[in-house]
């Protein structure tokens, strides 16, 4: 005896592939950016940190230097909807960025506080890194709704 495959049930298997292929699509988009933007902040974060500034001043101000550019390129083409980028967006934004950005600078300020600047420099982008875990579905889920 043959089962047949009810066309609802492949129906519902093919959206559910295409969902996939929507969210592979978007976590590459945003580890593209999100690896331009990582590379950005952390140079920002060596040269100023090198240069005196202290590990927090310094996080802050490089990890403001790629905000902008990943905010746009996200809204535009990882997450882009038909709506385009608003005021709801970039509110949503900010408001993720400053918690995003409290974490990172608490990370950077107890390393190098406790190992020292070389091992702030080295910690940096794997704290980075897993905050960008948790901003991708925060960008997905609210900031770019």
């Amino acid at each position: 005896m043959v089962r047949e495959v009810s066309p609802r049930r492949s129906f519902s298997l093919r959206l559910s592939a295409k969902a996939l292929t929507s969210l592979a699509g978007e976590i590459g988009r945003f580890g593209l950016v999100g690896g331009i933007q990582l590379g950005v902040d952390w140079a920002l974060f060596v040269v100023l940190s090198w240069a005196g500034i202290g590990v927090v001043p310094s996080n802050l101000i490089a990890r403001a230097g790629g905000a902008g550019f990943g905010y746009w390129l996200n809204g535009k083409y990882t997450f882009a909807s038909g709506s385009g980028l608003g005021r709801k967006q970039m509110i949503r934004f900010v408001v993720t960025w400053i918690v995003l950005s409290v974490l990172s600078s608490t990370i950077v300020w107890i390393v190098g506080d406790k190992a020292g600047l070389g091992w702030a420099w080295l910690v940096k982008p794997a704290g980075d890194a897993a905050l960008a875990l948790l901003s991708f579905f925060i960008s997905k889920h609210w900031i770019y709704r």
